[in-house]
């Protein structure tokens, strides 16, 4: 009987939500939550012997910890697969289990297997590294999503013939395999046939798909004189916020964006300012946060007359793991706030 472990965060692991996400790691015999389902998946040939469940923010904030602290767990465990997950569009969840794959996979040299929407930042992360199937957006995609997981992982194990990405239904790696056509056809006839297709406007399949780039326009320079009478707005991806984060927006994967006064700040003074920004070492930008939010700059150019002034609002998220459709989303309602309250020139800074 072959032998499978699976890794789950702390709200698939029945822990918690968000108020547990510093869960640490912990190793369970037996299966919790979707190891339920992926055991009735794989059927009798596999057990699902042990859950592993870690909290998001623990493994995103103590990253090198929390994978010590699970390979620990494995030594001495016989498994032959690994699985993570399914992530969805959690991105700290999917970044968790890209990472904690690689780790396993590098350290035990055997197979692993996660899921997760294709707006999860753990696609683009990990993709090369390991399977990745197209996931569903939410938990109501559970059960297809672990079957997935699960019916390939029973042909991968029994050694039989591996389908192209698009056909398994996992994200391309980037690995290139040569297939000889049965009857054969030569490749200009085939360019050919691609070619005569696109001029008819019918429908064809590339044989070498280039990933679509969403391109925006740069804007256009504004001129020293007018940049001298206008407002510039601060927003930062960098997670600088009040101290106590009264927002509660997240450390990593963020869905929350906040805004704050600073119509009587010259700079952001330590004590009153922080960052929660989970992906760098904190302590500069704790101690001068404009650092990361140069509102100090700002502040001289507004007195030599460089700039009209500052806008009275700062806005700040943060960026590490978050989707870029959550990105897209906030990015949208704070521009929504700034162009309706004229705003014309905006500094971003990140990290």
């Amino acid at each position: 009987m072959k032998k499978a472990i699976l890794y789950i965060n702390q709200f698939f692991g029945q822990i918690g939500g968000e108020e547990m996400a510093d869960h640490a790691p912990e190793i369970r015999e037996g299966q919790v939550g979707p190891a339920m389902e992926l055991q009735k998946q794989l059927g009798d040939e596999y057990q699902v012997t042990h859950t592993i469940i870690c909290g998001d923010n623990f493994m995103g904030s103590r990253q090198e910890e929390a994978i010590n602290a699970i390979l620990g767990f494995l030594e001495g465990k016989e498994f032959d697969i690994f699985f993570a997950g399914p992530a969805f569009r959690a991105g700290r969840y999917g970044s968790a289990c890209g990472n904690i794959c690689k780790a396993v996979k590098e350290k035990f040299s055997v197979p692993v297997i996660t899921s997760m929407n294709e707006e999860n930042p753990g696609v683009d992360m990990f993709r090369k590294e390991m399977y990745i199937f197209e996931g569903g957006a939410s938990a109501a995609a559970m059960r297809k999503d672990v079957s997935a997981m699960a019916n390939f992982a029973k042909k991968l194990m029994n050694g039989e013939e591996l389908l192209s990405a698009s056909e398994e239904g996992y994200f391309g790696r980037g690995i290139r395999k040569q297939v000889y056509l049965d009857p054969s056809v030569n490749a200009a006839d085939r360019v050919i046939d691609m070619l005569l297709k696109k001029v008819k406007g019918e429908e064809f399949k590339s044989e070498l798909p280039i990933p679509p780039s969403d391109l925006i326009p740069i804007a256009p320079a504004i001129s020293p004189e007018e940049l001298s009478k206008l407002q510039i707005a601060l927003v930062t991806s960098g997670g600088i916020v009040p101290v106590g984060n009264p927002d509660r927006i997240q450390s990593a994967s963020a869905t929350k964006w906040g805004k704050y006064d600073v119509t009587k700040l010259y700079d952001l003074a330590e004590g009153e300012f922080m960052t929660i920004h989970a992906g760098f070492d904190p302590a500069a930008a704790n101690a001068d946060p404009d650092v990361v939010l140069p509102l100090d700059a700002l502040r001289a150019y507004e007195k030599e007359g460089k700039i009209g002034g500052v806008y009275k609002y700062f806005y700040s998220t943060v960026g590490t793991g978050t989707t870029q459709a959550e990105a897209a989303r906030m990015g949208k309602e704070i521009a929504v706030e700034l162009v309706a309250d004229g705003v014309k020139a905006v500094i971003l800074t990140s990290t």
